[in-house]
């Protein structure tokens, strides 16, 4: 399923990615985000103004942000606070939070925005549709289209190189110790350098399974990690530091496996919208860095 689509020529509106269509919103619109990428992407198109809340987890661009009231965390909004708030619009994420969320925000949100980029393909769609939905401030669309025209020349980028196929464990929790299914967001980024993550299992679109089958736990003497020959341990969710690579390496060595470790920033593989474009090069030259140790 295609992160958002937009609505035909000749129909007003844009269409989200629960198939529902939204009228274009005015320039007194209050829009709240529940999703840090999207924070991050309302005020690159120039929607700063109107924001109105954000989660404690939205902290880009980091000085315009701390003016913009916090309602909890992804997962542990605080919806009173965010009901006194009066937004006209909340912008959610499939993967970010929760059904119960949603359905609460709908008693008191004249407009729940459901948006589920899949691939880092799908944000030019995505840009497209908030260019659509918030195109009656000036610049907005303009804004989304030079996005989008510098997403698709990295995308474009990537797909005219050779990049040597890699086996991948990418880290994002510790007690339990999780990684991602192959159909997350996260695991299709790094296909796009040539990573494939372990193990080779599917979540789901995660709108009917649980984030448990998306992002799962696995343990250590899993028969699979034979295969693993690179190990990413992510900055987000958890912040794991240098001296976890140590600790991941002992757990792999006492069991005979000895495969690659390093840190990668969590932003440049689970953060989407305006950032696609901009880490998508961190990506690649931390693979190319990689590749040729």
């Amino acid at each position: 399923m295609q992160a958002t689509r937009t609505s035909p020529p000749g129909n007003r509106g844009a269409i989200d990615a629960l198939g529902q269509r939204f009228a274009p919103a005015g320039a007194d619109a209050r829009i709240a985000s529940l999703v840090p990428s999207l924070t991050e992407t309302l005020f690159d198109l120039g929607l700063g103004a109107q924001v109105v809340a954000r989660t404690g987890f939205c902290i880009h661009p980091a000085e315009a942000v701390r003016a913009i009231p916090k309602v909890g965390g992804t997962k542990d909004v605080n919806l009173a606070r965010l009901r006194a708030l009066a937004p006209s619009h909340v912008l959610v994420n499939v993967d970010e939070n929760t059904r119960e969320t949603v359905a609460a925000l709908r008693s008191f949100v004249p407009h729940v925005v459901v948006t589920h980029p899949q691939v880092p393909a799908d944000n030019l769609a995505l840009l497209q549709f908030l260019g659509e939905l918030f195109g009656s401030v000036p610049e907005v669309n303009a804004r989304a289209r030079v996005l989008a025209a510098a997403l698709r020349v990295q995308l474009t980028d990537l797909a005219a190189q050779f990049w040597p196929a890699r086996r991948v464990l990418y880290l994002i929790w510790r007690e339990p110790w999780m990684t991602v299914a192959r159909d997350t967001y996260i695991a299709r980024t790094l296909a796009c350098v040539g990573w494939s993550t372990l193990p080779e299992v599917a979540g789901g679109d995660g709108m009917a399974t649980p984030g448990a089958a998306r992002y799962p736990v696995f343990d250590w003497d899993a028969p699979w990690l034979r295969e693993v020959d690179l190990v990413l341990l992510s900055t987000e969710p958890y912040r794991f530091q240098p001296r976890h690579m140590d600790a991941v390496r002992d757990l792999l060595a006492v069991r005979g496996l000895r495969p690659e470790a390093r840190l990668i920033d969590g932003e440049w593989c689970s953060w989407y919208g305006s950032r696609a474009a901009r880490s998508l090069p961190r990506l690649a030259a931390l693979a190319a860095s990689v590749n040729t140790a």
